[in-house]
C-alpha cells in the first residue's frame, strides 16, 4: 500500500536504532479484521447495550493494531471512544488504556464494557473521561503528555449512520441509527471541511500526547452523500499532517471474510439496498469490503523524517 516507509528504518518493538533515526514496527497492509462478523466478534465481550452506537468499530480492527504497535504494559488512547472498543481490546491484552467520549450515553456503555472486561480476566487498566475531544489538553492532565504509546480512532460520519433494521407493517423501520442529539458533537459538523478542521483539533491534541516514535492508527471509509463520494479517507490524512504527524502505511482492514481465496462480503442491509437501486439504475455500484486504515507516526526529533 502506499506510504510505506523504508523497510530497513523499522524495528519489531517500535524503538529507536542506536542512531536515533524514527523506527516503527512493519506490519501487512491487509488486515483480516472480519474473519467473524461484528456481532459473534462482540458476543459475551461487550455488554448487550452497546448494539445501540451506531458505528461500531470492528474488535478485531482494535485488537490487531494494539498488539502489531504497541507492548504490554503500554498506553493506548482514544479521543472518540464510544462504547470502548479501543479500551477494552487494549485491556485484554494487557494494556492501559484511556478513552475521551463526548456523550454520556455512550460513555456509560463504555464503563460497562470495560467492568466487563476486567470481569472476564482484562488484566490492564482502563478508563473513560466524559468530555470534548477538542480540548484535550485541557481536558486530560498534563502528566499524560507523551506517555500514549498508540491512538486508535475514527472520525464520525455525519449525525446518522446505518443503524439496525426491523420489519413493519409499512416496510422496514430504522433504529439506533444516530449518535446522539447533542448539536455539538463533531458528528453535526455541516460540511466535510467542518469535520476536518474539528478532527485536525484532535489530532493536535493527540500529537501531544503520544510519545516521541508512537503511531496513530485511524479507521476511514468513503461515503455517498446525494450520489457523491466523500474521501473521508484523503481528508484525515490531511488532518493527520497538518497536527504534525508524519503518514506511515495506509492499509486495508477487510470487513468481508477470506473463504477459499474470494472475499464474502459482510454488507449491512442499507448498503445491500444501496448497490441493488443503483445497479437497477445501471449504476455499476459495488458492495464496501474493506475500510480504510491510515497508520501515522510522531517523529522522535522534532522536524525529522522517516528513515532519516
Amino acid at each position: 500500500m502506499t506510504g510505506m516507509p523504508d523497510p530497513s528504518t523499522h524495528s519489531p518493538s517500535g524503538t529507536a536504532s542506536p542512531n536515533q533515526t524514527t523506527t516503527w514496527p512493519q506490519a501487512l497492509s491487509v488486515w483480516a479484521t472480519a474473519q467473524s462478523n461484528g456481532p459473534v466478534q462482540r458476543r459475551g465481550r461487550y455488554v448487550p447495550q452497546s448494539v445501540k452506537h451506531p458505528a461500531r468499530m470492528l474488535p478485531a480492527i482494535a485488537a490487531h493494531a494494539v498488539r502489531s504497535y504497541t507492548q504490554p504494559g503500554d498506553l493506548v488512547f482514544d479521543p472518540m471512544c464510544g462504547i470502548g472498543t479501543t479500551i477494552v481490546e487494549a485491556i485484554h491484552a494487557g494494556r492501559d488504556a484511556i478513552g475521551v467520549e463526548y456523550e454520556s450515553q455512550w460513555s456509560d456503555i463504555a464503563d460497562l464494557n470495560i467492568a466487563h472486561a476486567h470481569r472476564h480476566g482484562a488484566t490492564g487498566r482502563g478508563s473513560v473521561i466524559r468530555g470534548d475531544a477538542t480540548r484535550l489538553t485541557a481536558l486530560l492532565p498534563a502528566v499524560l503528555q507523551e506517555q500514549v504509546a498508540l491512538v486508535v480512532t475514527s472520525p464520525p460520519y455525519g449525525p446518522t449512520v446505518h443503524g439496525l433494521v426491523r420489519p413493519g407493517s409499512d416496510g422496514v423501520a430504522k433504529f439506533d441509527n444516530r449518535y446522539g442529539e447533542d448539536k455539538g458533537n463533531l458528528a453535526y459538523r455541516s460540511s466535510l471541511a467542518g469535520l476536518v478542521e474539528g478532527f485536525t483539533g484532535i489530532l493536535r491534541g493527540c500529537h501531544t500526547l503520544l510519545r516521541p516514535g508512537g503511531v496513530v492508527v485511524i479507521t476511514a471509509r468513503p461515503w455517498r452523500k446525494r450520489g457523491e463520494l466523500v474521501d473521508l479517507p484523503s481528508a484525515v490524512l490531511t488532518a493527520g499532517t497538518a497536527a504534525g504527524f508524519v503518514p506511515l502505511e495506509r492499509c486495508v482492514a477487510l470487513l468481508a471474510a477470506v473463504r477459499g481465496g474470494r472475499l464474502v462480503a459482510r454488507p449491512s442491509f442499507f448498503q445491500l439496498q444501496q448497490v441493488r437501486k443503483a445497479r437497477a439504475a445501471g449504476v455499476p455500484m459495488h458492495l464496501i469490503a474493506h475500510e480504510d486504515l491510515l497508520v501515522l507516526g510522531k517523529p522522535l526529533n522534532p522536524g525529522s523524517r522517516v528513515g532519516t
